[in-house]
């Protein structure tokens, strides 16, 4: 995706790639200081809370975000027993990620109401910048381990699915992938279903939608 569009226009580009970066570094600080908050020091002593991209960016993760267009950052270190609230902690740090995506896609809105951002290249940062964190957002909800949204959603289904629970934290990550090959391989608009919330959720921040 991002070579494509950055043969097609070099500018949404490189502010698709921007808005990559700040999402992915905003959402594993966000994991990192909620655990921390909670009273997991694991990823602080690790150096994750902070807001610089390289202590969160991942070599491979990076590459992808080069050659799809999507792309991961380092996984956070969280250690589930250091946290306060029971079931509910490790969920928040979950959940921390994807909701500091959407407040970047709250903040774009905002910023676009105003006219210095609605125009030239400032107005295609913010637009991208938001596309990608809602991107981001919604990608992360798939409840598909690693993804959050399996860390979300597992904790509260019953004991009698204990045994899908332990096979897809074995086996998801490799569901995923051969998802998204099957999704390139073969054009089948597999993620086109699954990302659908992108385009009304920048709507509803008074965002326009991105096609390529």
């Amino acid at each position: 995706m991002f070579l494509y569009l950055f043969q097609n226009n070099p500018s949404a580009g490189i502010a698709f790639l921007l808005g990559l970066v700040i999402g992915i570094t905003v959402h594993e600080a966000s994991h990192a200081t909620s655990a921390y908050l909670l009273g997991d020091d694991t990823a602080y002593r690790d150096g994750r809370v902070t807001l610089n991209p390289a202590s969160h960016l991942d070599v491979l993760g990076s590459l992808m975000l080069l050659m799809a267009g999507f792309g991961w950052g380092k996984p956070t270190p969280v250690m589930p027993s250091k946290l306060r609230g029971g079931v509910f902690g490790p969920v928040a740090v979950a959940l921390a990620g994807p909701v500091s995506n959407l407040l970047i896609v709250a903040v774009c809105g905002a910023l676009f109401l105003l006219p210095t951002f609605q125009s030239g290249y400032l107005a295609i940062v913010v637009v991208m910048t938001a596309f990608t964190n809602a991107l981001l957002f919604v990608f992360n909800l798939i409840p598909i381990p690693p993804l959050d949204g399996s860390k979300i959603l597992f904790p509260f289904l019953p004991r009698a699915l204990d045994g899908f629970v332990d096979f897809m934290n074995q086996y998801g990550p490799m569901i995923l992938f051969g998802l998204i090959i099957v999704s390139f391989v073969t054009n089948l608009p597999i993620f086109n279903y699954l990302l659908a919330p992108i385009t009304p959720i920048l709507s509803a921040f008074g965002l326009p939608p991105i096609s390529f």
